[in-house]
Order: structure tokens, then C-alpha cells, then sequence
């Protein structure tokens, strides 16, 4: 495969730059030991890359057999606005999960799992410096309603958790657990994306995939070969890591995962318009389906760690017993292994949005006690969490009649401009003056 490499125009390059070295403070220590963790893999590169050589017809959608669109210009008004959407919620998320993974990353038990993880980082950043140069590579002003792409560059790199785009990338990590698991089961949300987007009508946006789905093979095999590691460990007794541990955390992000593919009933737009090749319920079914298939490996190997004397063969046929029969064998009950929630299960966006139902689908009628439900399956510190207070908040409005359900999805976490902590707020015009004393940090924002 062959990829071209663009770097982005000297001030916004130094924008992203600039808000690296806040968010990913780390990152000289990754390349400095990029050899010694990643020897057969490429050096990094903060830059965009597009593939060349991809497919030049539209596949899919009312325009299938047409020449794919290299400018916005050529999309109707309705797709072009419908796309940059998409462009800029693919960078929101890009640079909403680096912030997610700094507030934890100094929690990991080893350095092989923080050193992956920086990789991951590292590489978003990457995404959303890609999506950038979509944004800046070209006029999308008759979209934006007249907004500038600086403008937009700017209002991305001001965001930070808890005013991204998508609910995933708004909530903080409890421990390095999360870290994990969100690369398991999120990134894998972003696997999906990405796959669906080869087949883009605009071709600047399915040049920019292939590359992208490369990395993000990387960030699904940092959350579940550290997985497969702990499953093993909990397995064999060691007290600082436990299964339930790790159910609490797939528990918290597999819902926000599902909802990521939009409404269950929707997705006809990007089939229409040919940015996607599949509605949102069939990806959503598909993923489930892939994320099942994980949690079961996950518990095959718990159960051979735990019985390292067993054939593979008896082995898997223990835990077959196990998953028919919920009950236990020789001191390993089912109830320690894995599972994957229901699919209704503490969602608030979508077609099952605020209905109270449980991890293995059971149903309640009391605000309250499926609160005490969550609280029972979900990690701790997270119950604590101002994310958890505004749902519970907005849940028992629905169930006392004061909200409907259309108006308590509403009420979650949206999008606004949130001014950062220093100027990376404006960090775009920020970069760009030029200091008087030398240091380009005392600069002052306009």
C-alpha cells in the first residue's frame, strides 16, 4: 500500500503542537522508546496520510457509478453539510480520548501497558490531525454557514471532556481498567466507522481511512491483549486484579459504545448519500456480535488459567457447561466470568433510551431501584460521578411523568465551545503572535 504525507500549514501544525504538549505530555518518552516497545512497526509520523490507489466510483447510495467528489463543492448542500458533521465529530473524538487516557495513564501497573497506550495516543492524535487537514484542505464554508475552517480547528482543540462531541468521549476514567476496556470495546466503535467510511462518495475522506484502520488494529489489540492478560492473572489468584473489575468497566462503556452507531432506526442518510455502506442497526448488530466473540475468549482463557491441567478440549467444554447451566465447577462459578450486558441495558440515547433495563435484561418499574441496580454493576467511583447525577437526575423526571423520554435525551451532554485552561482555547491565532519575550508560552490569547 502506498500513502501520501501532508503536514498541515506551519501555524495549524504548531496549534496541534502546542496542545500535544498539555495533553500528551509524555510523548518524547514514546519516541525515544518507540523501538524498544514497537521494533517492527514504522515511526511515528504527526502527519495526514492518504491512500493512494483507492477506488475512484461511488459504491453505494443514489449516486453508485458516479465519479467520487474531491471537493465539497461537488456535494450537494444538504451532503456537504451532513459530512462535515461527521469530519468534525470524527475529531472531536480523536483528541476527547487522548484527554480520557491522560487523566489515567500514570495508573498502569507496567510499563508495556502504558507504553501502548501512549501508541494509542499518539496515533489519535494522528486522527485528528488527519481530519483537520480535511477540514483545511479545502473551502466548506457553504456548509459551515460561513464558518472558517481556523474557526473550526480552533473550537475542536478548545473542547475537553464533558463537551465532545459523543457522549463515549465525555466521560472520565475511574482507573486504568478504563483505559483498557476503552480500547477494547470504543475504539473498536471506531473500527467500525472508519470501515464503513472506505466506501465515502468524497474521496479525500475514504483516502484518509486505510491508513487510519491500520493504527486502530493497534488500539483494539491494546485493550484486549492486556485483557486476556489480567483474565489469566485474576485467574490465578492475584488480588490487586479481578474479573468483576473488569465486568464494571465493560458494563460502563459498552452502552456509550452502542450508541455511537446513532439511533437504531436511523443511517438511511450515509447510505443514501454514500459516506457509509451500512445502516446503524446493522452495524450495531454486527459489533455486538464481534464484542460477544471477545468476552468469550476473555473467559476461555480465565478458565484455562484456572485449570491449567485441562485439555483445551475439556477445557472449553467447561465452560460451555458454565454458560448453559449458570451454575459452577469445582469453585468456578459462571457469575465470575465476563458477559456482555444486554443491549437496552443503561442507555439514554436511541431506540431503548432511558428504558430501566438490567445487565441480563430483567426489567423495573422504580427509578430508584434500578439506580441501586447500577450502582451494583457499575464501578464505584463512577456512581459518584456528575455524568451519573445528571442521568439519574433526568431518569426519575421520565419516570414521574415531567420529561418525556425525546426531552430527557435532550437534556444529556451536548456539544458547546468550552474555553480551555490556558490559550489553547485560541491556539490557532495563539500560535501565530509572535512573543516579546522569547517564550511563545507567555504570549496572550485575543
Amino acid at each position: 500500500m502506498k500513502f501520501e504525507k501532508i503536514t498541515l500549514e506551519k501555524k495549524y501544525h504548531d496549534a496541534v503542537e502546542h496542545w500535544r504538549r498539555h495533553y500528551l505530555k509524555d510523548y518524547d518518552s514514546l519516541i525515544e522508546n518507540w523501538d524498544r516497545y514497537f521494533p517492527q512497526d514504522e515511526a511515528f509520523c504527526l502527519c495526514a496520510k492518504l491512500e493512494l490507489g483507492t477506488p475512484g466510483t461511488v459504491s453505494v447510495g443514489e449516486h453508485a457509478g458516479e465519479k467520487k467528489r474531491v471537493k465539497p463543492d461537488e456535494l450537494t448542500e444538504e451532503e456537504a453539510k451532513h459530512l462535515l458533521a461527521i469530519i468534525r465529530a470524527q475529531a472531536s473524538t480523536e483528541f476527547g480520548s487522548i484527554q480520557q487516557h491522560a487523566g489515567t495513564l500514570e495508573r498502569a501497573q507496567d510499563d508495556e501497558d502504558r507504553f501502548w497506550v501512549l501508541r494509542v495516543m499518539a496515533e489519535e492524535l494522528r486522527h485528528g490531525y488527519q481530519m483537520f487537514h480535511l477540514l483545511l484542505s479545502q473551502d466548506w464554508s457553504r456548509a459551515s454557514g460561513g464558518v472558517k475552517g481556523e474557526t473550526m480547528v480552533e473550537e475542536i482543540l478548545s473542547m475537553q471532556t464533558g463537551s465532545h462531541v459523543l457522549d463515549a468521549f465525555n466521560l472520565e476514567y475511574d482507573s486504568f481498567v478504563d483505559n483498557i476496556v476503552f480500547a477494547a470495546l470504543i475504539d473498536r466503535v471506531g473500527k467500525y466507522q472508519l470501515t464503513m467510511q472506505k466506501v465515502c462518495a468524497y474521496k479525500p475522506m475514504a483516502d484518509s481511512m486505510p491508513p487510519m484502520l491500520r493504527e486502530e488494529a493497534f488500539h483494539l489489540a491494546a485493550g484486549v491483549i492486556p485483557m486476556r492478560r489480567w483474565a489469566r492473572r485474576a485467574a490465578e489468584g492475584d488480588p490487586l486484579i479481578t474479573m468483576s473489575m473488569i465486568q464494571k468497566s465493560v458494563n460502563k462503556w459498552f452502552p456509550r459504545g452502542l450508541e455511537m452507531f446513532g439511533d437504531e432506526r436511523g443511517g438511511d442518510s450515509n447510505l443514501r448519500m454514500g459516506f457509509k455502506d451500512l445502516k446503524n442497526r446493522e452495524a450495531q448488530d454486527q459489533y455486538i456480535e464481534e464484542v460477544r466473540r471477545m468476552v468469550r475468549d476473555i473467559n476461555s482463557r480465565f478458565v484455562r488459567a484456572r485449570f491449567p491441567e485441562y485439555l483445551p478440549e475439556k477445557a472449553e467444554q467447561v465452560l460451555v457447561e458454565l454458560e448453559r447451566s449458570r451454575g459452577s465447577h469445582r469453585g468456578v462459578a459462571f457469575d465470575e466470568l465476563l458477559r456482555l450486558p444486554d443491549r437496552r441495558f443503561f442507555r439514554r440515547k436511541g431506540e431503548p433510551a432511558f428504558a430501566m433495563v438490567g445487565v441480563d435484561g430483567e426489567t423495573f418499574s422504580d427509578a430508584r431501584e434500578y439506580l441501586r441496580h447500577l450502582a451494583k454493576h457499575l464501578p464505584e467511583s463512577y456512581m459518584a460521578s456528575r455524568d451519573l447525577r445528571n442521568y439519574g437526575d433526568v431518569l426519575k423526571r421520565i419516570v414521574s411523568g415531567e420529561l418525556s423520554v425525546a426531552e430527557g435525551v435532550m437534556k444529556m451532554p451536548k456539544l458547546k465551545r468550552v474555553g480551555g485552561t490556558c490559550p489553547c482555547s485560541r491556539s490557532v491565532r495563539w500560535v501565530m503572535e509572535e512573543p516579546s519575550s522569547g517564550n511563545s508560552d507567555a504570549a496572550a490569547p485575543r
